[in-house]
């Protein structure tokens, strides 16, 4: 009863939301990924794209003008009997108290039954089909729900699915399809990585086995975070640091899916994700699977171009623009679009892409990069390694005759990258000691911050077995000899060295257990929680026992991690007392 009064009082600019209407598009069912046996009718369509909504129901405003800019837009299409629909990349609510429950003065938004009933609300007032996928925010409700579970069916019943992914036939063998985020509190690391479950990453992949180019299927895509290998540029350096810039981050093979099932089947012709808030007026948020050879290497991303979206409320933007994608196409191609919500709605072409047979289509930009220098757009430097017709860049680092990288130094605008002999790949972002995944180069995680690294010189050395070292383990440990010429040959061992120039001290950068160098050190929002609420007891107890007039006065550190609040983004990895000064 409290929701229902709450959301009256707290919808007054946007009130009589009218019920989706009918469409020349038709939903095939989610749980089954069985092909379409009768066509939608039409080969155009169109559909609109929401970037991150982060609704917050105290600022509805820009809600309501973003849902007038595609009035006319739908109006139209449907009037010309196209296929239309509206998808929604999910964060659909506030990740902060909005003053929604009277109850609590704690309780987050987003992911609340009554943030994804005034989700539901407003994208149903568009009257058109819509269709969701899950963000990291989404089973946020950590109030309200004890699983992520019990979170993911309400989600799903406010947005009347039977899935987390869904499939929509928009126009004649072109397909909607979306895939949600279904974990939170079960994160082994971050929160706010965007993970896709095993079942769905089933069901995707039979989907495009399917549904192939050679029968003419085309298939468009949408997820929160786009995939690793997208090319994509306009990212945020706390989500390349913090492991959740791309799907299932963390989870290495999971990771790689993605691009490989996008390399394989040529009917994915394009996907569109948010997560990143940055706008759509730089050229490296549209990449397209082809490029003119004189341009740079070819990008191996099958026929698919990958487009970010940005946002439609400006307190939800990193950038300052608001802006939505609309996608126009037909049976020869498509055109991506920005619907400018700062502009009145003005609809401006960023990319025509055509196809060329089934398996393969062409991108054109329509206009160059409109804010290339904004003092907020943050472009992540993506290493090229080049192929027959290129060199790498200018930036890669060779080995010397020695089998070791020279030492050079580190300050925060150094770029420079290399591949260890485990065909792991470190470079530098901004002062970062950066892991790059070794396939598509996208940036994985932090390894070493530049609190620690800037000033100091970096180096790679050989740390393996030598052929002096060899013959003593043979006669001592019994070891093979064929074993160990192996190990003193192609699988040598390296290290990474920091070199303290003014203390002369060395650091060696030790890799994970798995191999991987990226830190994985960020752990799910209910630990960090729970890690804060210590600290602060803690506080509490120090001050009484040391008889303390204020508990700030306390000193107090956590035992684990660089953390001192639940936001989970860590720019550093030195460790007070070890690697930088003592914090007390």
């Amino acid at each position: 009863m409290r929701l229902s009064v709450v959301i009256v009082a707290l919808l007054p600019s946007v009130a009589a939301f009218a019920p989706a209407a009918s469409s020349n598009s038709r939903v095939i069912a989610a749980s089954s990924p069985l092909r379409a046996e009768a066509s939608a009718g039409t080969d155009e369509f169109v559909v609109g794209i929401l970037g991150d909504l982060h609704i917050d129901p105290r600022k509805m405003e820009d809600y309501a003008v973003g849902r007038k800019h595609f009035e006319s837009i739908f109006k139209e299409a449907k009037s010309d009997g196209k296929g239309v629909a509206l998808v929604s990349l999910g964060d659909l609510g506030e990740s902060k108290n909005c003053g929604h429950n009277p109850e609590s003065d704690s309780e987050l938004f987003a992911g609340t039954t009554l943030c994804h009933e005034m989700a539901a609300e407003f994208l149903g007032s568009f009257n058109v089909p819509y269709e969701v996928v899950g963000g990291n925010h989404d089973l946020e409700g950590l109030d309200e729900f004890e699983t992520d579970q019990e979170n993911l069916d309400v989600y799903l019943k406010a947005h009347k699915k039977e899935t987390p992914q869904f499939c929509r036939e928009v126009a004649d063998k072109t397909l909607l399809v979306g895939l949600g985020s279904t974990v939170f509190r079960d994160a082994i690391f971050t929160s706010h990585e965007v993970t896709i479950d095993q079942e769905q990453i089933d069901w995707f992949e039979n989907l495009v086995k399917t549904h192939p180019a050679e029968e003419g299927w085309k298939v468009f895509v949408f997820s929160h975070a786009p995939p690793n290998g997208s090319g994509l540029r306009v990212l945020q350096e706390n989500h390349v640091v913090n492991g959740c810039c791309w799907l299932n981050h963390s989870n290495e093979k999971q990771c790689k899916k993605f691009i490989e099932l996008v390399r394989e089947h040529r009917c994915i012709k394009a996907w569109f994700s948010g997560h990143f808030h940055l706008g759509q007026d730089y050229q490296d948020s549209i990449t397209f699977p082809t490029i003119d050879p004189k341009d740079g290497p070819y990008p191996n991303r099958g026929s698919c171009v990958f487009a970010q979206t940005s946002v439609m409320r400006a307190g939800t933007s990193r950038d300052g623009r608001q802006q939505s994608r609309l996608i126009r196409g037909n049976k020869d191609g498509f055109e991506i679009c920005t619907v400018d919500h700062q502009k009145d709605g003005k609809v401006r072409l960023d990319a025509t892409i055509t196809f060329r047979g089934n398996s393969n289509e062409v991108g054109v930009y329509a206009h160059e990069d409109e804010a290339y220098d904004h003092d907020k757009y943050f472009k992540v430097y993506a290493p090229s390694a080049g192929d027959k017709l290129h060199p790498p860049d200018d930036g890669f680092r060779r080995y010397n005759s020695d089998g070791n990288i020279e030492p050079f130094d580190i300050e925060m605008d150094t770029v420079a990258w290399w591949y260890m002999s485990c065909g792991r790949a470190l470079g530098m972002l901004n002062g970062n000691l950066i892991e790059y995944d070794s396939s598509t180069l996208a940036p994985l995680g932090l390894v070493v911050g530049a609190d620690e690294l800037v000033g100091k010189k970096i180096g790679v050395i050989n740390s393996g077995l030598d052929a002096d070292t060899c013959a003593l383990m043979f006669d001592e440990e019994g070891m093979e000899g064929a074993d160990c010429a192996a190990l003193a040959g192609d699988l040598r061992e390296q290290a990474v060295v920091l070199l303290d120039k003014n203390t002369n001290v060395v650091t060696v950068v030790q890799p994970n257990e798995d191999g991987s160098y990226w830190r994985k050190i960020v752990r799910n929002k209910m630990i960090r929680m729970k890690e804060v609420r210590r600290v602060k007891a803690a506080k509490l107890w120090a001050s009484e026992l040391l008889k303390l007039e204020d508990e700030s006065e306390a000193k107090v550190v956590s035992s684990w991690g660089p953390y001192t609040t639940t936001s989970g983004t860590a720019k550093k990895t030195s460790v007070p007392g070890l690697t930088a000064p003592s914090a007390l």
